[in-house]
């Protein structure tokens, strides 16, 4: 297995990213032309995992963005079925709740990401 910090092949990146967006692993590994022992082998590589785990974490990040962006239209659309009486109002209302606390509980995660970082910081200075 390779060392952290090891700089990972072409074909290795484009493991990841075909990881990413495959149904399976060997899908993954049929998309990029290598055979799925191969792919699962890079899969226990501690270099490997790392940056799959950091390209994963990158698309969450990002789908939390688009969750916190659609907070406004979330507000608007409960300001709009507060004065709404269709029946279907009630839908409307849980998709839009459900928008919001998932941007609060974003933003949760990120004050206790960054309060982690921090300790850890502060963990590594005392040693």
């Amino acid at each position: 297995m390779s060392g952290h910090g090891e700089k990972l092949s072409h074909k290795q990146e484009r493991a990841i990213a075909a990881l990413l967006v495959a149904p399976s692993v060997t899908a993954a590994a049929q998309q990029i032309g290598v055979n799925e022992n191969t792919l699962l082998r890079w899969l226990k590589d501690d270099a490997f995992q790392s940056d799959y785990r950091e390209a994963r974490r990158g698309v969450v990040q990002q789908a939390i963005t688009q969750v916190q962006r659609a907070t406004g239209e979330a507000v608007e659309t409960l300001r709009s079925v507060m004065q709404d009486t269709d029946a279907t109002a009630s839908a409307r209302v849980s998709a839009a709740k459900a928008i919001l606390e998932t941007a609060i509980k974003a933003v949760e995660l990120e004050d206790l990401e960054a309060r982690l970082v921090a300790l850890e910081a502060v963990q590594k200075g005392t040693r």
